[in-house]
C-alpha cells in the first residue's frame, strides 16, 4: 500500500515509536558516557539532582514545543513557530542559528564516534590510530548517514531504531551490573551518598550548565511534523515520553555507578574516583562491574554517537528545508526528491557542512556556541508561543495546551536566558562565536534573504522617490477616500521629525493566480499615484510604492522591513483586528478613523492619557499636529489608580511635555462615577464639538486593542487617532550604522578612507540617476 503523503510532498512513514527513538537518541547521544564523569567531579552525588533540575527546566520549553507542535505540526520546528509569532528578522535568525547548532552537533557526534573507535583500537592493540585516521572515520560516518537520510525516513527510522535500542540495551546492562555490584559486593553503598553536596550549590550549578546540552533533543522531534503519522497528537506525546525516559535513565545511571563502586577499594569516594578520570570515568568504573566493562562502555559510546549523528543529520536538513520553502535560503533547499520524498538537497548541504567542520575545526568551543544558540532559539520559541495565542486566539485547533499559560513559557524563556548568561561567564568564547555567526546571518538576511523573500511574497513593481533618504520614515497606506487627510497627518509628523513620507498601494491578487504574471492588475493603482502626485506639495520628500501580493498584510510587513519604516498611518478599520500586522511589525502605528468634519476637528486635539507607552506616542503626535496646524491640545486622564501611582503618571506627563516643549497645555482629570471609566471620558470629550481624540492602544493582552479603547471608538462620532507604540520602532540597522560611522570618523585615517569611498559611490551613481527631485525623475514604468 502506498504511504500516506502530506501536502508538502513528504511521505508520512514515521510512527510514535520512531519519533520517540529519535528524541531519546538525540538526548542521550554520547553524553551519558562522556559527561557523567565531569559532572560528578563538580557535583558529586548531587549530579542526580542536577539532572532532575535540568529536566524540570527543560520541561518548561518542552511543554511549549508540545503545544506548538500540536497546533502547527510542520517541518522546521522552532524556526517555523518563530516565523509565525515574531517579526521576520527573528524567524530568519532563529532558523540560521538552529541550522548551525544542529550541524555543529552532528559534526561533534561524528568526531566523538571517531574518538571512541580509535580508543577501541588502542585498547585492543589492533593498530595505533593517527589524527588523520580519526578525521577520515568521522567523515565516513557523516557520508554514510547523509546517504541514509537522503534515501528516506523509512530506512532512516529503521536504522535509527536499531541503533537506539542497542544503545538503551547497553546502558541497561551497565545499570544492572552496577546495581548487582551495589547489592552483593558493596554492602556499605549508602556511605557513598553521605556527602551529597561536596562542593555546595556552586558545584550543582556548574554541573547543570555542563550537562544541560544533553536535554535538547526535543527540537529534533519537532522537525518530524510533515513525516509523522497523526503529528498533532504524536509529537507532544513523543516529546514528553522521550524527556521522561531520558531523565530517568540519567538519574538511574548516575545512582547505580556511584553506589556500585566501593569507596574503600580506591581510598576515596566513588564519585571522586569517577570524576577524577573525567570523560573516561565511566570506562574506568565499568571495569569493576563487568568483564570487558571498558569495551562495553566504548561500544555503547560508539552506538550512542551514531544514533545522535543520525538524529542531528535528519533535524539539520529539515531546518534548512523549511528555510528554503520560505525563501530564507535559496529555494532549491526546499525541493523534495521525486523518488525518495526527502529534502535531498538540504540533507546533502547539511552533510557537507558537517563534513567540513568535522575535518577542519576544533569543535569543543564551537559546541558551546551551539548550546548558546539553542538557548537563544528556545527563548524565542517560548515568546512566540505567547504571541501565537494572542494572534490567532481560538482560530487554531490545539490538541495539547500548556498548563498554567503563560507562566510556563515565561519560565522557559527565563531559564533559557539564564543558562545562556551562565555560559557567558563560564565560556565567554561561546558567546563570541555565537555573536559572530548571528552578525553574519543578519548581513545575509539584510542584503540577500529579505529581498528574495519579499520578491516572492510581495514584489515591488513600482517605486518612485529620491535616492537620498531621511532618517525618520513614515508610511501611509493608500486609501482613495482618505489619502489627502492621511497626508495631512503624515506631513505634520514628517515636519516635526524631519522625516520623509512613503505612500503604499497594494494590489490584492487572488491566491489561485501566480504573482509573476499579475503585474497588469496594478495599472489602476499606478494611475492613482500619478494623479495624487500632482496634488501633493513637493516641500516634503516622499515616494510612491505599489506592491502585488496574495496577502495585503504581508505586503505591508514587507514594506515596513524593506524601507525601514518608523511609523505607519492606516485606516483603523483595516488595523482594528489585524493582530498579525501589529505583532510581526517593528514600527509604530496610527490607526485613523475620520469623522464627518475632519477639517474642523483639526482645530482641537485631546489626548486620552493612560499609563502605557502608547500614550507617550499620542502626546508626540498631538505635538506634531499643534506645530503644523496650530491645534489646541489638552490632556485628559481617567483617574483609576492609587494616589501614589497617579502622582507618578502626572510626573511622567510633565516630563514628556517638557521634552516636547509643550507649554500651557490644559490637564483634566476624570473621576469615574462607575467602574467603567470610558463613560466619564466620553462625557469629557463631548464638551468640545470639533476635536480629534487621540487614544492609546491600551493593554492588548487578549486582543489588538484594549476594550476601553474600542468602546470609545465605537461610541464616539469624532475623528480618532488610535496609536500603538512599538518599543523598537526607531532601532534600525541605519541607526547603528550612524552611531558606528560617527565613531569611525573620529579616526583621521578611517575618515579619509570613508570620504574617498563616498565620493567614488557618488560618481558611480551620477552615471545612472539624477540627484534632483523633479518630474523627469518620476518617469517610471512597470517592470
Amino acid at each position: 500500500m502506498a504511504s500516506e503523503s502530506s501536502d508538502t510532498g513528504f511521505a508520512r512513514n514515521l510512527t510514535l515509536l520512531d519519533v520517540v527513538m529519535v528524541g531519546v537518541a538525540a538526548m542521550i547521544g554520547g553524553a551519558i558516557f562522556v559527561l557523567v564523569g565531569p559532572g560528578m567531579a563538580e557535583a558529586g552525588p548531587a549530579l542526580m539532582i542536577a539532572f532532575l533540575i535540568n529536566g524540570v527546566i527543560t520541561l518548561f520549553t518542552a511543554l511549549t514545543y508540545a503545544e506548538l507542535s500540536s497546533v502547527l505540526p510542520d517541518t522546521g520546528g522552532g524556526y517555523r513557530w518563530v516565523r509565525e509569532g515574531l517579526p521576520r528578522p527573528n524567524s530568519f535568525l532563529s532558523g540560521w542559528m538552529s541550522w548551525f547548532a544542529h550541524t555543529i552537533a552532528g559534526s561533534l557526534y561524528a568526531v566523538a564516534f571517531a574518538a571512541f573507535f580509535a580508543h577501541l583500537l588502542t585498547t585492543t592493540n589492533l593498530i595505533q590510530p593517527s589524527p588523520l585516521f580519526e578525521k577520515g572515520l568521522a567523515a565516513l560516518a557523516i557520508v554514510i548517514f547523509t546517504f541514509i537520510n537522503v534515501r528516506g525516513t523509512s530506512p532512516t527510522s529503521k536504522v535509527g531504531n536499531v541503533i537506539t535500542i542497542t544503545q538503551i540495551t547497553i546502558i541497561g546492562v551497565l545499570i544492572v551490573a552496577a546495581l548487582v555490584a551495589m547489592v552483593f559486593t558493596n554492602p556499605s553503598w549508602p556511605d557513598n551518598f553521605t556527602n551529597f553536596f561536596p562542593k555546595g550549590m556552586s558545584g550543582l550549578v556548574i554541573a547543570m550548565g555542563l550537562t544541560f546540552i544533553a536535554f535538547e533533543g526535543y527540537e529534533v522531534i519537532a522537525q518530524t511534523g510533515n513525516e509523522l503519522k497523526n503529528p498533532k497528537k504524536n509529537i507532544p506525546r513523543a516529546i514528553l515520553i522521550s524527556l521522561c525516559v531520558v531523565i530517568a535513565i540519567y538519574i538511574l545511571f548516575t545512582f547505580s555507578f556511584i553506589g556500585g563502586l566501593s569507596s574503600e577499594t580506591y581510598d576515596q569516594p566513588s564519585w571522586q574516583f569517577i570524576g577524577s578520570h573525567g570523560e573516561i570515568g565511566i570506562i574506568e568504573a565499568a571495569k569493576d562491574f563487568l568483564p570487558f566493562g571498558a569495551l562495553i562502555v566504548i561500544a555503547g559510546g560508539l552506538v550512542s554517537t551514531l544514533a545522535a549523528l543520525n538524529a542531528t543529520t535528519y533535524s539539520s536538513s529539515r531546518v534548512s528545508y523549511a528555510m528554503g520553502t520560505h525563501y530564507n535560503l535559496p529555494h532549491l533547499f526546499g525541493r523534495i526528491h521525486s523518488k525518495y520524498k526527502t529534502p535531498a538537497i538540504s540533507t546533502i548541504a547539511s552533510g557537507l557542512i558537517m563534513l567540513f567542520m568535522a575535518i577542519t575545526l576544533d569543535l569543543t568551543e564551537i559546541a558551546f556556541a551551539a548550546s548558546v544558540m539553542f538557548l537563544f532559539l528556545f527563548a524565542q520559541v517560548n515568546y512566540a508561543a505567547i504571541t501565537i495565542r494572542r494572534l490567532y486566539g481560538k482560530k487554531l485547533d490545539y490538541s495539547f495546551k500548556t498548563p498554567f499559560f503563560p507562566l510556563i513559557p515565561i519560565l522557559g524563556a527565563l531559564s533559557a536566558v539564564g543558562l545562556s548568561v551562565y555560559l557567558l561567564f563560564t565560556q565567554p568564547q561561546s558567546w563570541v562565536i555565537a555573536i559572530i555567526w548571528i552578525v553574519i546571518g543578519f548581513a545575509i538576511y539584510k542584503f540577500y534573504t529579505s529581498k528574495k523573500e519579499i520578491e516572492h511574497y510581495a514584489p515591488l513593481i513600482y517605486n518612485q522617490g529620491p535616492q537620498e533618504r531621511k532618517g525618520y520614515r513614515i508610511l501611509v497606506i493608500y486609501h482613495p477616500k482618505h489619502v489627502a487627510n492621511l497626508f495631512k497627518i503624515a506631513s505634520a509628523i514628517a515636519q516635526e521629525k524631519e522625516g520623509e513620507i512613503s505612500f503604499l498601494n497594494v494590489t490584492h491578487i487572488p491566491v489561485h493566480l501566480p504573482l509573476a504574471v499579475s503585474n497588469k492588475f496594478a495599472e489602476s493603482e499606478i494611475e492613482s499615484f500619478i494623479s495624487l502626485k500632482k496634488s501633493i506639495p513637493q516641500s516634503i520628500r516622499h515616494r510612491y510604492l505599489v506592491r502585488i501580493s496574495h496577502d495585503v498584510t504581508e505586503a505591508i510587513l514587507a514594506t515596513v522591513e524593506e524601507q525601514g519604516i518608523n511609523i505607519v498611518l492606516v485606516d483603523f478599520a483595516f488595523l482594528r483586528n489585524n493582530r498579525k500586522l501589529l505583532s510581526l511589525s517593528t514600527c509604530d502605528f496610527v490607526g485613523v478613523r475620520f469623522g464627518k468634519n475632519f477639517e474642523e476637528d483639526l482645530a482641537n486635539v485631546v489626548v486620552s492619557y493612560d499609563k502605557s507607552r502608547h500614550s507617550d506616542l499620542g502626546l508626540r503626535v498631538a505635538n506634531a499636529m499643534s506645530i503644523a496646524y496650530h491645534s489646541k491640545v489638552r490632556v485628559v486622564r481617567g483617574v483609576v489608580e492609587s494616589p501614589q501611582t497617579e502622582l507618578e503618571i502626572m510626573n511622567r506627563i510633565n516630563e514628556m511635555m517638557f521634552d516636547l516643549e509643550m507649554k500651557k497645555v490644559p490637564f483634566e482629570k476624570v473621576y469615574p462615577k462607575t467602574k467603567n471609566v470610558s463613560i466619564g471620558l466620553l462625557e469629557n470629550f463631548d464638551k468640545i464639538e470639533s476635536e480629534i481624540i487621540i487614544l492609546g492602544a491600551g493593554n492588548q493582552a487578549d486582543q489588538a486593542f484594549s476594550p476601553k479603547t474600542l468602546e470609545i471608538v465605537d461610541k464616539s462620532k469624532k475623528s480618532l487617532f488610535i496609536v500603538r507604540d512599538h518599543r523598537f520602532s526607531e532601532f534600525h540597522a541605519r541607526t547603528f550604522w550612524r552611531i558606528m560611522s560617527s565613531r569611525l570618523k573620529e579616526n583621521r585615517h578611517v575618515y579619509r578612507f570613508y570620504v574617498d569611498l563616498v565620493h567614488i559611490g557618488h560618481r558611480l551613481q551620477s552615471r545612472h540617476t539624477k540627484d534632483k527631485y523633479d518630474e523627469e525623475y518620476f518617469h517610471s514604468k512597470l517592470k
